[in-house]
This record gives C-alpha cells, structure tokens and sequence, in this order.
C-alpha cells in the first residue's frame, strides 16, 4: 500500500492581468493554497485552491493545524473515504466556504495523484463523456467597464473565436444596464451567447423588474440575481423570468445545491470545484444536475473545470477567466469556440513550482 509521507502548504498571491469589479466587490487578488503530498515511493499529487482577496490565511490555518496532519501515513487512493474523514473532522466549521476550500485543495491533489499512477487525464478518470465543451469569456465583461469599452471587447472576444460573453450587470437603473446590454447586442449579432451576472445585488422585486427587460435582448441566463441563501426568493423569480436562473458559485455544499433542485430555483448550475469542497463533491453535484435535467456551468477556475466538465454529461460551458498564467506554463487550448480537455495524466495543469515556490507568501511542511 502506498502512503503519504510528506504534505507541503504554500499561499501564493496572484494578482489578476485586469481589473475586475462586480456590482459588490472587486477582485484584487487571487490567494492560492497549494498542496503538494508526496508518498513513500515518491509520487505526488498537486491541488490547489483559491480566495478572490481574504481569508486565505485562514484556508492555510486550517490546512496546517487540522487537515493535513491527517494524511501523515494514509493511502491516497482512498479518496471518497479520506474527503468524508477531513469533512466530519471538521464538522463544527461546515458548512463553510473556509472549510470547503481547504478540502478542496486537499482533494484536487489526492485526484491528481490518482490520474498521475494510472496515467489518465482527468476528465478521462472522472468520466470521459466528451473531450470538449463551448467555452465563454467573462474578462471583458466588468462592471466598471463603460459601454464603448463593453462592447469593443466582446468584439473582439468574438472575433476570437469565443462562442459567448458574460458582461456583469447591476448598475443603479435598469435602464442603465439595458442600454449597456443592446449596445453589446447589436455589435454582436443573435447568434452570439450573452450571459448577466447581479453578483447576488438585487432584492426579489429588483429582480422580478429586471428579468423580463433582460429577456428582450435573449440572455442565455441571469446570474446569482439574489442572496444565494434565499432559496425561496430564486424559486419564486425562476418560476417568473424567461431568462434561465444560474446560481452555484457560493454554494458550499452537495445539500445546498440538492434544496435548490428540490425548489426549482434554478436551472444552471454553477458549482465551484473549490467553494464545494473538490472533485469529489463536485461531480455528485454535476450527477444530481444530470438526473433532473439541468445544465451545469461552472464557476471561475477554467484550468480545472475544463476537465471537469468533459468528464459529466450535464456540462453546458467553461467560463474563460485565466487565473494562473503566472505559475503553469499550459493554457486552455480553444478551437473553434470549444476548450479542449488536456490529455496529458493528472489535472492537466503545468505547474512551475519553482515560480509557486518564490512567491510563497507562507509555507509548512508536515511529515
């Protein structure tokens, strides 16, 4: 039995190549938890997972003090049994983003290893349904962003080759956003995807006068439009609005998503492999969409859902936002308006460790 020997933590800062802002927040850095475990024969699995500017200090906090001691002399193959351990481990903190971030880059790591020994890629070892999935840009989308800026930029992300674009919404009039969203609309074409995303700004009755406005320029779906805690809230506009409802990005668990499902509050899907705690949830929550007949559209972290969502049938888009050019050396690979799922073994990501391992803010090693 092979077992793990050795768990090294590092937090890496990754500013982003744009300025990005939502109609709440603004997204200054990526802080990154990394974890690398090596076993007894020498192999290693790398995971990671991220913040979009605080509490990655306390992601690492709980890595070092509670979680990854645990892996100390345990077969990384037992991934499902290890991810059920850590989490009851915790039991007092979930269901949690802080929690679910720190399993997450617990769990990625144990599942690169896993593809790693049997030299698979992931989206091969987690499922193989399709080696590609249409992907679409939200970099150019932000809020802060004036129109003729909007508008250039999903121009040219569709000259690019992109099949869609997701431009951030909630300015303080409908009619602001309105106008934002036909100037969009007419450079584009109807064939060309547009997606909005509130960013979870607007109270129910905001959100019940906006939809249909929305709906008139075909959105392909409307966005974290509520709280993500008020379920009933998206029940009742999702029952409402032409415009489908997407929500999943600050959702932490399999059973928050399940009560969204059960209440047809939703009919995109946009689990996080990070905020849900994995790949392990992560793939239970793209079944559970499968077998009500939803799609799944991932949040953020292109290099890992790319895999992800060629793996599960239910995958309808990957989300183009580049997040760690800075330490990998591989890109997504886009042809015609698909990414293409990488085929070389483990996560597909192409680490530069020695770039990780100079920008390392703070660092542990458990043996």
């Amino acid at each position: 039995m092979t077992t793990i020997t050795q768990v090294e933590l590092l937090h890496v800062d990754l500013p982003p190549p744009v300025p990005r802002s939502d109609a709440i927040q603004s997204f200054v850095t990526q802080e990154t938890p990394f974890v690398r475990i090596t076993c007894d024969d020498g192999s290693q699995g790398i995971g990671y997972s991220y913040t979009i500017g605080t509490g990655g200090s306390s992601v690492m906090a709980l890595l070092r003090d509670h979680l990854a001691p645990r892996l100390i002399g345990r077969d990384p193959a037992l991934i499902e049994q290890l991810w059920r351990e850590l989490m009851f481990h915790t039991h007092a903190t979930t269901v949690g983003a802080i929690t679910s971030l720190a399993l997450a880059a617990i769990d990625t790591a144990l599942w690169d290893w896993r593809c790693r020994r049997d030299g698979q890629p992931l989206w091969v070892a987690a499922g193989g349904a399709k080696p590609r999935i249409p992907v679409y840009t939200t970099e150019g989308g932000w809020l802060h962003l004036p129109t003729d800026t909007l508008v250039r930029e999903t121009v040219a992300a569709q000259a690019a080759g992109f099949l869609g674009a997701k431009l951030k919404v909630g300015k303080p009039h409908v009619s602001e956003d309105v106008a934002r969203l036909k100037a969009v609309r007419q450079a584009v074409g109807d064939g060309f995807e547009l997606m909005v995303d509130a960013n979870q700004c607007f109270t129910l009755s905001e959100a019940l006068r906006r939809a249909p406005r929305y709906a008139e320029l075909g959105i392909a779906w409307f966005e974290e439009p509520l709280p993500a805690d008020d379920i009933t809230g998206h029940a009742r506009l999702a029952a409402a609005s032409e415009v489908p409802i997407a929500v999943g990005e600050s959702l932490y668990s399999t059973t928050q998503f399940a009560a969204y499902v059960q209440q047809g509050a939703a009919s995109i899907l946009q689990v996080d492999v990070a905020r849900i705690g994995g790949i392990t949830p992560w793939l239970k929550v793209a079944h559970l969409a499968e077998a009500f007949n939803l799609a799944v559209c991932p949040h953020f972290l292109m290099e890992l859902h790319v895999s992800l969502c060629a793996a599960v049938p239910s995958a309808a888009w990957v989300e183009h936002i580049p997040q760690l050019d800075a330490v990998a050396d591989s890109r997504l690979a886009i042809v015609d308006g698909h990414a293409v799922a990488p085929d070389t073994p483990g996560l597909g990501i192409q680490w530069r460790w020695d770039e990780i391992q100079r920008r390392a803010r703070a660092r542990h090693t458990l043996t």
